[in-house]
């Protein structure tokens, strides 16, 4: 018999494609509740179908943090446990019995990873935790996008974490996101001071190549007093560099760089980009000077902050690279080993193994 009433609840627009998976994943669950803000295609039918309980709001102006909290109203009062989850993610199994393990009345929220990219084999290759599986009446949704679960209880909140529940987000990635800016610009244009969504949009407009932009934009957000959490203001200072990087102001991008291996310089991502940087700028000695560093760091982030090139095979590819270019062969080919044992299927990987391997032959 179990021992919580547990309900998932969720919002949906257009996510045909993924209702199967996502329903046989959350499907444990004592009730499924979705919000759907709009679909087009045959979610809701598919969503019925299976017997979730499925209501339609649209919007005239969509914000994230109304549609969630839209969502979560439906969730009846009587449950113990919410779980909040996207159509595009997959529980991890037997996820309710390491649930009800770990649940007791004295947690308010579970703190669990996110698993967001993974290899050709599905096994996972980034992650971070987040914290989505919360009491019914503690917490309310806030911030239009990036939203946050945000904790409005009368005590001081208790958060377990838990490493055997995991989900991973396996999302469309043909599906159009480009309505975020627009968002984004709206949150930072009625909230300027709100650190994290400055973050973001800078970040944003990065992503659109948008330079100047994103630099005017990140340096705000470098400059408000509440911009106090270390690795996103590191992430911040990294995204400047980029944005210089790509206008060829190379002192720049390398002057941000330095800022941001003193903010974070427990963080690998700093220094292999300063040493990638290095690397084009063909200053080989520092980009192996930095490049070791960073591989000296073992630990990750288990923050969203951390980045998958730090952790697989690209510093050892970079590092190999550049002893090739030094004459140190034998230390070329052991990481390059090194990065081949990460990316068996790289064949510029391969290729240059067999060129590194000729070159040793030919200098003997």
């Amino acid at each position: 018999m179990n021992k919580y009433k547990i309900y998932v609840y969720a919002i949906c627009k257009n996510e045909s494609r993924h209702i199967e998976r996502w329903y046989e994943s959350m499907k444990e669950a004592d009730g499924i509740y979705v919000l759907d803000t709009g679909s087009t295609d045959d979610s809701v039918e598919k969503l019925k179908a299976l017997g979730v309980n499925v209501e339609r709001k649209n919007y005239e102006h969509f914000k994230f943090d109304e549609a969630r909290n839209d969502s979560l109203d439906l969730v009846p009062n009587d449950a113990d446990i919410c779980i909040c989850t996207d159509l595009d993610e997959v529980l991890s199994e037997n996820w309710r019995i390491e649930l009800e393990k770990i649940w007791n009345e004295n947690i308010d929220r579970i703190r669990y990873n996110l698993y967001f990219t993974f290899d050709e084999s599905g096994k996972p290759l980034s992650s971070y935790y987040i914290s989505k599986i919360h009491k019914r009446n503690k917490y309310t949704w806030t911030h239009p996008i990036h939203e946050i679960l945000t904790y409005v209880g009368t005590t001081k909140e208790n958060i377990e974490t838990s490493e055997t529940i995991t989900i991973s987000h396996l999302p469309d990635r043909t599906k159009d996101r480009s309505f975020y800016l627009n968002l984004l610009e709206e949150s930072v244009k009625d909230n300027p001071l709100d650190d994290r969504n400055m973050h973001y949009l800078g970040r944003e407009y990065m992503y659109n190549c948008e330079w100047d932009k994103s630099i005017e934009t990140l340096i705000k957000h470098l400059n408000l007093k509440s911009s106090i959490w270390n690795e996103e203001r590191g992430a911040s200072m990294r995204f400047i560099s980029r944005g210089y990087i790509a206008l060829e102001k190379y002192e720049e991008g390398k002057m941000w760089l330095e800022k941001a291996i003193k903010e974070t310089p427990h963080m690998r991502e700093p220094y292999i980009e300063l040493g990638i940087l290095y690397y084009h700028l063909k200053n080989y000695k520092e980009a192996i000077n930095v490049l070791e560093k960073a591989l000296n760091i073992k630990e990750k982030s288990p923050t969203y902050i951390n980045e998958e090139f730090a952790w697989n095979e690209t510093p050892y590819d970079i590092i190999s690279l550049c002893y090739y270019e030094t004459g140190e062969f034998e230390k070329s080919l052991n990481n390059l080993k090194i990065a081949l044992e990460i990316n068996k299927n790289d064949d510029r990987l391969k290729n240059n193994y067999f060129l590194i391997k000729e070159k040793m032959k030919s200098v003997k």
